[in-house]
């Protein structure tokens, strides 16, 4: 048994068409990873649900770093599945990954020593928290030193919190604390899915964590949900500065533009100082020219609502 097989991550990811790892990931610029930074859990969710990915949610978690900004996480997958001991399985995997592909440590360790720049470790302990600790305080700094901006996402147990909390810049969201070292748990996937509660994470996609919990954001997205994100942004500036100068009613900003507003909006759109960062993101208008042009068609093929956040 082999784990961390390129050909499977690239079929489980083939709607990606970029830049990939070695391993066969999916590769999100590290631009667009900033980009998604500004995006907030529920643009996020939103975006996703409305090209009918309802499960990418998962709030039932506890954060190791409280601060609002810097216990923010983003980052790319890597993904672990861990499941209960069957002891001639687990003995036969730890044989062949230590004596036949030259691997040290425990499965935890075989994980995180692959780790590099912006990743995310993406585990599923099966909700085990006792014996269920996939990392303490040693292991925690090994992988902010491998990532150097990335964290942990734990569906189980960690210990060591009172070192842990302790490390700046650093993210873990996990399930619960014990002091017992991790033990009756052995590894049944690296780099396949991964079910963290009620979402589903692949390799490669971006973990989004906020005070709200994790987001895992299928790569293919990314930059969807980055620009609906934005656009919203740049179209609220727009809003209020209109809505102050007496120019739109609250309804005619909270309800589908006409044209004459999309055209108002392009016109500020080009040429506010406001508007100059998004007009660097290379934003594309088509899709809601189309719809002030034509505001009966329907904007969803999949029979799920095309929601507003307010």
């Amino acid at each position: 048994m082999r784990f961390n097989r390129k050909e499977d991550i690239e079929f489980l990811t083939k709607d990606w068409q970029g830049e990939r790892f070695e391993d066969g990931r999916p590769k999100v610029s590290d631009q667009l990873l900033d980009r998604l930074k500004e995006v907030t859990t529920e643009e996020a969710v939103m975006a996703l649900i409305n090209k009918g990915y309802m499960h990418q949610f998962e709030g039932d978690l506890q954060r190791s770093n409280q601060d609002k900004e810097k216990g923010r996480l983003i980052g790319r997958a890597v993904t672990t599945v861990m499941v209960p001991t069957r002891i001639d399985v687990h003995n036969n995997l730890l044989d062949e990954g230590r004596n036949v592909e030259g691997k040290r440590g425990f499965f935890n360790q075989w994980v995180i020593e692959t780790l590099v720049k912006r990743d995310v470790i993406v585990v599923d302990m099966c909700d085990q928290i006792l014996f269920g600790t996939y990392v303490g305080g040693n292991l925690s700094t090994a992988i902010k030193t491998r990532t150097e901006t990335g964290g942990a996402v734990i569906w189980g147990g960690i210990r060591d919190l009172e070192q842990i909390v302790e490390m700046d810049d650093f993210q873990v969201y996990y399930r619960g604390v014990d002091p017992t070292p991790i033990g009756d748990v052995m590894m049944s996937g690296m780099n396949t899915p991964a079910r963290i509660g009620r979402a589903v994470c692949l390799p490669g996609d971006v973990v989004h964590g906020t005070i709200s919990g994790i987001t895992f954001i299928p790569a293919h997205l990314a930059e969807h949900v980055a620009a609906t994100a934005e656009k919203s942004h740049v179209k609220d500036i727009f809003g209020f500065e209109r809505l102050k100068q007496g120019v739109y009613t609250s309804a005619q900003i909270d309800n589908a533009w006409t044209m004459e507003m999309m055209e108002d909006f392009l016109g500020w759109y080009g040429k506010s100082e406001e508007a100059e960062k998004y007009r660097g993101y290379g934003l594309d208008w088509t899709e809601e020219l189309g719809i002030a042009k034509n505001p009966e068609r329907p904007k969803q093929s999949n029979g799920l609502v095309d929601y507003k956040l307010h």
